[in-house]
């Protein structure tokens, strides 16, 4: 049977299937997978699309695993995508009150749906597996409080390297509670940008952080107008940890390194009251259109916008672009692990090896070293990370501050982490030229 499924007949489980054997057959990007979601299906059924596609990929080394014993031999990706967006359900259905009625309608709308997408014989498998993964997660119990790495990798599908790690670095009770937050959706916050004195929506739910508001399920209606004039951001609190840190003055000139998508950016032309300079640089490419869309929500303060390699080409990019070889203030937002937002990123863990944070460390490294030489004396550095790991945090600075034998200090540095903070995982160290 053809994987082709005319529009018409879409549906949101129709379509998460499909992008979910996207995902399996070319090992695409799951942010740049959405992208794609059909136009033309309503904000409720995108919703429900995303809800399905991540839970999917949440828990898709748990299933894998559950799969594998079920399955003589693979099946094509299009059967897996039905086998593994219908056992995210079937684990939903757990949660529920009836788990045995609602089981067995997971099992029946995913055969009926399958129809359209598989032939007779694939339809068959699905229907018998789906019924002994049914039977196999109900009897996978929450794992003990002394479970061992292995079981709890296996139960909240991360890689087991990941868990060893973080029982090394975090401890048994912070690892669960670290597991557990990747595994659940992540609300949606936004950074008030709209004048102090005034009355905020209703629909905008205060946090513990100052300026951000959660945006409750069925509200997006509401907050849309807002986003799109710019009076609210999406962001993550985590991201102010940074900016506070570099705490940007007014009529200062920043120089924002990394800048894309420019939420950083913003935040700091938010606190420079009207005046100023932005130099918002990170790589030539498509991630230059959505650091400009973002930049023109700034007003008041000047920006500037600059497509170079940092570790390679900085300098000759500020020279042919007229702009200075020294600032007072540099925000240096490096690329990362993102084990800190996970919750977020969901496929990280599907994609990162053990491998990749000495990699990753050796960037960073090189990346500090070249913001540093652009930095005035006095002049102050926020090195950042959304990354929760020792290795690309305080080990990067403190070999950088080692190595400079007195001529840049470490003042203050915050490490958030889910389980304590309450909202994504991010480090920031604020370093200053003597």
């Amino acid at each position: 049977m053809s994987d082709v499924v005319h529009k018409h007949e879409k549906s949101p489980w129709v379509e998460a299937i499909g992008l979910v054997h996207r995902w399996l057959e070319k090992s695409e990007r799951i942010d740049d997978l959405m992208e794609n979601t059909q136009a033309d299906l309503s904000s409720i059924e995108r919703a429900r699309v995303q809800h399905l596609v991540f839970g999917a990929v949440r828990h898709h080394l748990r299933l894998e695993k559950i799969l594998e014993r079920r399955l003589a031999h693979p099946p094509r990706h299009r059967v897996l995508a039905i086998l593994f967006v219908a056992g995210f359900e079937l684990i939903e259905a757990f949660a529920d009150t009836d788990p045995e009625g609602q089981t067995a309608k997971v099992v029946h709308h995913a055969v009926e749906q399958s129809k359209r997408l598989i032939a007779p014989a694939e339809l068959k498998l699905v229907n018998a597996v789906l019924r002994r993964v049914s039977e196999e997660i109900g009897f996978d119990k929450v794992p003990g409080a002394l479970a061992p790495a292995h079981v709890l990798a296996a139960y909240y599908s991360h890689p087991e390297w990941m868990v060893k790690r973080w029982f090394a670095l975090f401890g048994a009770k912070a690892t669960r509670q670290l597991l557990e937050w990747n595994l659940t959706p992540s609300p949606i916050y936004a950074r008030w940008r709209g004048p102090a004195a005034a009355e905020l929506p209703a629909f905008l739910k205060p946090t513990n952080w100052p300026g951000f508001f959660l945006i409750e399920a069925g509200h997006w209606r509401e907050a849309a107008p807002l986003l799109a004039a710019g009076t609210l951001y999406v962001q993550d609190p985590s991201t102010r940890l940074a900016v506070d840190l570099l705490a940007p003055k007014r009529g200062e000139t920043v120089i924002d390194l990394c800048a894309a998508p420019g939420g950083k950016s913003i935040a700091c032309a938010d606190r420079m009251e009207g005046e100023g300079m932005i130099i918002a640089v990170d790589l030539p490419g498509l991630r230059q259109d959505r650091l400009e869309e973002n930049l023109a929500r700034i007003t008041g303060v000047r920006t500037r916008r600059m497509g170079a390699d940092i570790s390679s080409e900085l300098t000759l990019a500020l020279n042919s672009n007229g702009l200075p070889q020294q600032y007072s203030a540099i925000l240096l937002d490096v690329p990362c692990s993102n084990t800190g937002v996970m919750r977020h990123r969901i496929d990280v863990k599907e994609r990162l090896e053990e491998a990749d944070l000495a990699r990753h460390a050796v960037q960073q490294h090189r990346m500090l070293l070249t913001a540093a030489r652009l930095l005035a004396p006095g002049g102050r550095l926020v090195y950042s990370t959304c990354s929760i790991e020792p290795d690309e945090n305080i080990n990067v600075v403190k070999r950088f501050i080692d190595a400079s034998k007195g001529a840049f200090v470490l003042e203050t540095s915050v490490q958030a982490t889910p389980w304590e903070h309450g909202h994504d995982g991010a480090g920031a160290f604020l370093i200053r030229r003597a």
